[in-house]
């Protein structure tokens, strides 16, 4: 069993590379394309005739992001940041979403339950990616059942006193456990071991998604320091149950509604963007100035040093991966020497976790991922220039 384990660890590790890769590029020609929308739409009238398609451009874009943040998910390099959340509410939001509605029109004979354990306590996560594992396996139960039936999803709050053997090895703790199950047609036996591999499916290709959808599951599991465990007989059914650690902390209070343009415009600050790619130094340049920035952009960590020595800035906005040369958080270094109390945001489309909470500790932050919409770099660089240095 052990060695099973290990066996699907590395071939999940070695997917995980190529998928990492993959949305790197993927991500930096997506950037143009889900980017310069955001601008044309600022300058048009409402009934201008190319607004129609130029919004079709922008959403589609967004829909090859969401792809892509499925590779990453899968490469163990999604989640960054997380916040204290309860899956309760989180459950409850999803069933709400017009992703769920969607689903559910598409399976009319389904119906879901829920069994909801009251005062369930919060745990520390990742809103986006665990409502997409949520959607990802009730859309599962949901065509493993054709000709109708129910789909089940409990909570319930538990306390390990000793391991738990299933599909992972759960080690003794205090847990949030979360299942989805269903009385469908069930998973073989021979199937089970692959059925987290990226394109491994049953399904009728084209209508089903992407084919990582239960890649995902695993992955963003795995990035909650969670297990996961599917108990499955053909003809009767399967129920996945998720663990993810308990937290004691508390949730923060929600901050609503769209943000609007002119809450997230600078005063004239100056700002230096540092990214080896020219078309996402000029879209983050473009973005910036449109916010009322003044902006100056260099190609390398290098560069961005030897022009900090003399010409000082507000704030950075630093690519975490460049090549040749060194990286964002080298960068990073080298510039504090010269300016202890510079401020900076990391940006990358594809980060090692590890070098992004390195440069975090140092005080960069916040991170915003590529590829870049008028509103994200804006939030985050107006957040970056109000704390304290």
């Amino acid at each position: 069993v052990l060695q099973e384990r290990l066996t699907r660890s590395k071939k999940m590790e070695a997917l995980g590379l190529l998928a990492g890769g993959v949305a790197h590029d993927l991500n930096n020609v997506l950037s143009g394309i889900v980017s310069y929308p955001d601008l044309l739409l600022l300058d048009m009238d409402d009934d201008d005739p190319l607004k129609k398609p130029i919004n079709t451009i922008r959403s589609s874009g967004q829909k090859a992001a969401a792809i892509v943040q499925d590779l990453l998910t899968l490469a163990r390099r999604g989640v960054v940041t997380s916040q204290v959340l309860n899956l309760n509410s989180l459950i409850d939001e999803y069933l709400q979403s017009p992703e769920h509605k969607k689903m559910m029109s598409l399976n009319h004979a389904i119906t879901v339950h829920k069994d909801l354990e009251e005062d369930l306590p919060n745990i520390s996560g990742s809103p986006i990616h665990l409502k997409k594992t949520l959607m990802n396996l009730l859309s599962n139960a949901a065509e493993a059942q054709p000709g109708g039936g129910g789909i089940t999803i409990a909570t319930r709050s538990r306390y390990l006193d000793r391991p738990v053997r299933g599909y992972d090895q759960v080690d003794a703790g205090e847990y949030i456990i979360v299942s989805v199950s269903d009385h469908g047609e069930g998973i073989d036996p021979v199937d089970l071991p692959h059925i987290f591999e990226p394109f491994y499916t049953k399904k009728v290709m084209g209508r089903s998604g992407t084919g990582l959808g239960m890649a995902v599951v695993w992955g963003t599991v795995q990035d909650h320091s969670g297990y996961i465990d599917v108990q499955s007989t053909p003809g009767k059914g399967t129920c996945f149950t998720l663990y993810f650690p308990m937290t004691r902390l508390e949730m923060k209070s929600k901050e609503g509604g769209d943000t609007p343009l002119d809450a997230i415009k600078g005063n004239g600050e100056s700002i230096l963007v540092v990214d080896d790619v020219e078309e996402q130094r000029t879209i983050a340049q473009v973005l910036l100035e449109r916010l009322n920035y003044s902006v100056k952009a260099v190609s390398s960590g290098e560069k961005a040093i030897s022009h900090i020595r003399e010409n000082p800035v507000d704030l950075l906005v630093l690519d975490m991966i460049m090549d040749p040369g060194i990286d964002g958080l080298d960068t990073y270094r080298g510039i504090l020497v010269h300016r202890p109390a510079q401020k900076a945001i990391i940006a990358s489309g594809y980060a090692e976790t590890s070098r992004v909470r390195k440069a975090l500790s140092l005080g960069a932050g916040p991170y915003v991922k590529k590829p870049y919409t008028i509103v994200n770099i804006g939030k985050a660089v107006q957040e970056a220039l109000k704390a304290s240095a």
